[in-house]
Parts: C-alpha cells; sequence; structure tokens
C-alpha cells in the first residue's frame, strides 16, 4: 500500500514536470515565432525601403531623360521607346465615344501612352484605344459613381475613388481588384499616386480628412483632418508633399510624412474644383468655381498667372482642368459644353473647341503631347488632335 502511494506520488510529480516542460516548451515555440514575425517584418521594411530607393533612382533618371532638348523637342526615353512631349493645339474632334451612362467625371492617360481611362456615374472604369476609339479594357468591381482616378507611374494599376466612400485599385494586367481601400466615411472625391514611388497613394473625401496609403499593404498609415474638405489633391514630384484644393478656396501644401501644413494661400473666392501639376513640377494649375483658372509657383504658392474667358464656366465642383505635357497650354471645360485652351505664355485663348452638348466635367492631355481628352454630363468622351 506505502509502495503504491510513493509510486503514485511520484507519477504526480512527473506529470507536474511534464507539463511544466510542455508550457515552457509551448512559451519557447511562441517567442520563437514572435522572433520569426518580427525578422519578417524588418525584411519587409527593408525591402519596401529598398524599392522605394530603385524608384528614385529611376524617377530622377527618366526626369534626366525628360529634360533633354533635340531639335526643340523633349524627348522621354524609356526602354529603348522615344517619347514626343512638344504639344500641338487640338482643333479637331477624331473620337466621339459613348462611354458612360449617366455621366463620366474623370478621364486619364497612362503614363507615355495613348490610352484613356475613364469613370463614370455607371460605377465602371474602362480604358480606350484612343487611335480607334474602341474598348480595351472594363474595369468592374466599383461599388458607387467614380468621382476620380489615378494610375500608378508604371501603369500596372488604376485607382478609383467612388461615392461609395472606398478607393478600388486594380491589376490591369488581370482585371481584377487587388485592394478595396476603406476609411473614409464621406464619399472620396479625389486621389493621387506617388510619381515617385508607386506605392503611395493620397486620397481626399468629404468626411474632411486627406488619407495617406500604403499600396503594397493595403492600409492607411496617415490621416489629416481638416475643418475645410478637400475636393482635388496631387503629389509633388518628389513625393515629399501633396497639395490639396478645398471648398473655402484655399490652396495648401502638406508634408506627407507628418501631416503637417506647410503654407497655404487664399486661391479662389469660391471652392477649388482642380489641381494639375506640371510636368516639371514647378508650376500648380488650380480651377475654382469662381470661374477663373490660376498658376502657382510649387514650392513657394506665389501666384504667376490667372486664365478666365467669358463664358467659360467651371460646371461642377470636381471639374478638372489640365496643363499640356510640355508646359505651354491650359485646356478647360466649360458648363455649356465648349472647351478653351490658353497659351500660357501669351495669357490668351488660342482655340475653342465644341463638339460636346453636355457641360464638361474633366479634360486631360496625353503626355505624348496629343492627343487632348474631355468627358462630359452625358457620358461622352471625346478626343482631340
Amino acid at each position: 500500500m506505502i509502495e503504491h502511494q510513493e509510486l503514485k506520488a511520484q507519477l504526480e510529480q512527473m506529470a507536474i514536470k511534464a507539463k511544466n516542460a510542455e508550457a515552457e516548451n509551448k512559451m519557447l515555440v511562441d517567442r520563437w515565432m514572435l522572433q520569426k514575425m518580427q525578422d519578417a517584418e524588418r525584411l519587409n521594411e527593408a525591402n519596401a525601403l529598398y524599392e522605394d530607393m530603385i524608384e528614385r533612382l529611376k524617377a530622377s533618371g527618366l526626369e534626366k531623360l525628360a529634360r533633354e532638348q533635340v531639335d526643340g523637342i523633349v524627348r522621354r526615353s524609356e526602354e529603348g521607346a522615344e517619347f514626343f512631349a512638344e504639344s500641338t493645339v487640338p482643333s479637331v474632334c477624331s473620337h466621339r465615344i459613348n462611354a458612360h451612362e449617366g455621366g463620366c467625371a474623370s478621364i486619364l492617360f497612362e503614363y507615355n501612352s495613348g490610352k484613356l481611362i475613364s469613370g463614370g456615374q455607371d460605377r465602371s472604369v474602362k480604358m480606350w484605344d484612343t487611335s480607334t476609339g474602341s474598348l480595351t479594357h472594363n474595369l468592374s468591381g466599383c461599388l458607387g459613381s467614380v468621382l476620380d482616378l489615378a494610375i500608378t507611374h508604371d501603369n500596372r494599376f488604376v485607382i478609383a475613388a467612388s461615392s461609395s466612400n472606398n478607393l478600388f485599385v486594380w491589376d490591369v494586367s488581370s482585371g481584377r481588384i487587388r485592394h478595396t481601400l476603406t476609411g473614409h466615411t464621406d464619399k472620396v472625391c479625389a486621389v493621387d499616386v506617388s510619381k515617385v514611388s508607386s506605392r503611395h497613394v493620397v486620397s481626399a473625401a468629404y468626411d474632411r480628412t486627406i488619407k495617406v496609403w500604403d499600396l503594397q499593404k493595403g492600409y492607411c498609415t496617415n490621416t489629416i483632418i481638416f475643418h475645410s474638405n478637400c475636393n482635388a489633391l496631387c503629389f509633388s514630384t518628389d513625393g515629399l508633399t501633396i497639395c490639396s484644393g478645398h471648398v473655402d478656396g484655399n490652396l495648401r501644401l502638406w508634408d506627407i510624412r507628418t501631416g503637417k501644413l506647410l503654407s497655404e494661400v487664399a486661391a479662389h473666392s469660391l471652392p477649388i474644383t482642380s489641381i494639375s501639376l506640371s510636368r516639371n513640377g514647378n508650376v500648380v494649375l488650380t480651377s475654382g468655381r469662381d470661374n477663373v483658372h490660376n498658376l502657382f509657383d510649387g514650392r513657394s504658392l506665389e501666384a504667376c498667372g490667372t486664365f478666365r474667358a467669358t463664358g467659360n464656366r467651371v460646371a461642377s465642383n470636381w471639374s478638372r482642368s489640365c496643363i499640356s505635357p510640355d508646359d505651354n497650354y491650359i485646356a478647360a471645360g466649360s458648363a455649356d459644353g465648349s472647351i478653351c485652351i490658353w497659351s500660357i505664355s501669351k495669357a490668351d485663348i488660342v482655340s475653342t473647341l465644341k463638339e460636346h452638348t453636355a457641360p464638361v466635367l474633366s479634360c486631360t492631355w496625353s503626355g505624348l503631347g496629343k492627343p487632348l481628352a474631355s468627358a462630359d454630363k452625358n457620358g461622352i468622351v471625346c478626343t482631340w488632335t
């Protein structure tokens, strides 16, 4: 009996030791797994920093090529291809496309390409061959009206700002949604991608916030809260600051890393509807509901030009104007369906385009110098040469 009790006590002690050993083993495995996760995270961060560095080096090399002058024509070369950025004053409507039902608020070209991307009130994003006017891609899955579009500088991903409070990111090659960026609590009306790294995206919504996103990870990294809603925004060429245009008519410059307001200027007497950056990054074009189009120095925000025309009326709070790729012309649509082209150096209208029968909501110029594209409230897209 005594021997049985001793054996039982020894068994209990061994069971306790086994349990303690198991707990210690589990703790060691957990610590090891945590260390592996931390190492993986550090490796991901190192890879991301490396990719950003490579992107910056690539961008600086392209910028150097962009400044080369050959026979008075700016040429930009990448992977052996040669691109001409000298812009011609458009005069003829080459294609009139029934692009969307219910209106088209946003259009833009792929980088160094004649392929046009359009987003409509019908919740679709479409890609067009402007040489033929034919549809090449139809990107589906957006849950609201498309209010603005952006594309990464490698032309791999298209991003749509939506009235559904979300941003949708498509992989162009597969046509599938890669990310749905959530966090805004009202309609998202503006989006842009860094010109240095395809990783960083900035958006603005009518929840009085501007958000910075990491496209690689698919989540928000910084939120700027401000009392006046932002209608339009764009990255600087170095990817370190963003310009934003607000309902109160002010143009503001922000540090993307800290979210700090660097400077601001009263740009318009009514809401700003559009912000465009010149190719060299030195000049910012703004348009406002006061029917004025202004040029500002990109660093100091000092005014350096004002453009207006009788009858040229900005059609909506998100009407987009643009600068030609050679930085010589401004194009802006009007509520009467016309498009005015100004010469920046002459500060005068050099062409007035008439084809639309509804208010023109957006204009964009191909980086190749032509064509110019425009979109209206009836969903019609026109290309001009």
